[in-house]
């Protein structure tokens, strides 16, 4: 790496005099390295893309994510298609992907494994949805896609009360969705991988995992799963029952989880859903832990696609 921009969230994470310092230590190991480091700020949902491209056309070849995963998200949307390598420094209160790639350390440590990683190119999800104005629009995924339960959760966070509470927030509210949430049938049309047979299911909630592991207690939640798959890897929940949802949760905390006829694990070329006529709400979308909208949703892969820093010794 000969120029790096160090990307950083000001709202991600909880601790903001903790995360400048992150920052300042990580870019300090990396001109001591003799790379050239440019530090932008966002200033809002949805700018990380643009500081981006800023970064691109300032002739960086590196961009490294301060963040968590929707941070890696914004970046992504300018960086597939290009050469720049996408890096991650994780300061999140969901980090995901860095916990795949093995970058959960301090600051220094990451950005001395960042200069020496590989680069990787993978493939990328990419989910089309309605958005808030009622128009089609589309995104790339990194992480994980989902449509139902899990989406809606991330509709209902509060930034602020997130920024204070971080990650027990996310358990506050996944709680009182499991107790209130009457979890609606929807219709998914899924094209099986390499035979191009569809099938159409009804779930209730609908997971595309791109990831081995997402650490911490969900760990390997879609075994088989992996950046580098030119398919998605799909959790289908064919249930409205919260007994069966718990079960499934319990059996993951444990890493004992299997799949039944309740809950299925599908690989898939693409996937497409559409909200019951019945339905009385929205069937929302999210892609790396942001809500972007509603049904109908379709999903698939692009190969070929990113450009990722992957540190010497991760097995992603």
């Amino acid at each position: 790496m000969r120029r790096v921009a160090l990307i950083y969230n000001p709202a991600s994470g909880q601790y903001s005099a903790s995360r400048q310092a992150a920052i300042r230590e990580a870019a300090t190991a990396l001109q001591g390295a003799g790379v050239e480091v440019i530090i932008l700020e966002t200033s809002g949902p949805g700018t990380g893309t643009g500081r981006a491209r800023e970064a691109v056309e300032q002739g960086c070849d590196a961009v490294i994510a301060c963040g968590g995963d929707g941070t890696v998200h914004e970046l992504a949307q300018a960086l597939v298609g290009t050469e720049i390598g996408l890096g991650v420094l994780p300061l999140g209160t969901a980090n995901a992907l860095a916990a795949d790639l093995g970058l959960i350390a301090p600051p220094a440590q990451v950005a001395r494994k960042l200069l020496e990683a590989d680069r990787v190119r993978i493939p990328v999800g990419r989910i089309h949805y309605t958005d808030c104005s009622g128009a089609p629009a589309w995104r790339y995924f990194v992480v994980a896609a989902g449509i139902g339960p899990d989406a809606l959760l991330m509709y209902r966070m509060d930034w602020r009360l997130k920024r204070r509470l971080g990650y027990l927030l996310y358990l506050l509210e996944a709680t009182r969705i499991w107790a209130t949430h009457p979890f609606p049938l929807f219709e998914a049309r899924v094209a099986e991988n390499g035979t191009g047979v569809t099938q159409t299911l009804e779930v209730s909630q609908l997971l595309a995992v791109r990831i081995r592991s997402f650490g911490g207690a969900l760990r390997q939640l879609a075994p088989g799963a992996t950046l580098h798959n030119a398919h998605l890897h799909l959790i289908a929940f064919r249930t409205r029952s919260r007994l069966q949802y718990m079960r499934f949760l319990l059996a993951v905390l444990a890493g004992r989880h299997s799949f039944n006829g309740s809950v299925q694990l599908l690989e898939a070329s693409s996937v497409e859903c559409r909200a019951p006529r019945e339905s009385r709400g929205r069937l929302f979308a999210e892609a790396d832990g942001e809500v972007l909208g509603s049904a109908p949703v379709r999903l698939e892969v692009v190969s070929d696609a990113l450009t990722l820093l992957v540190p010497a010794g991760a097995t992603p």
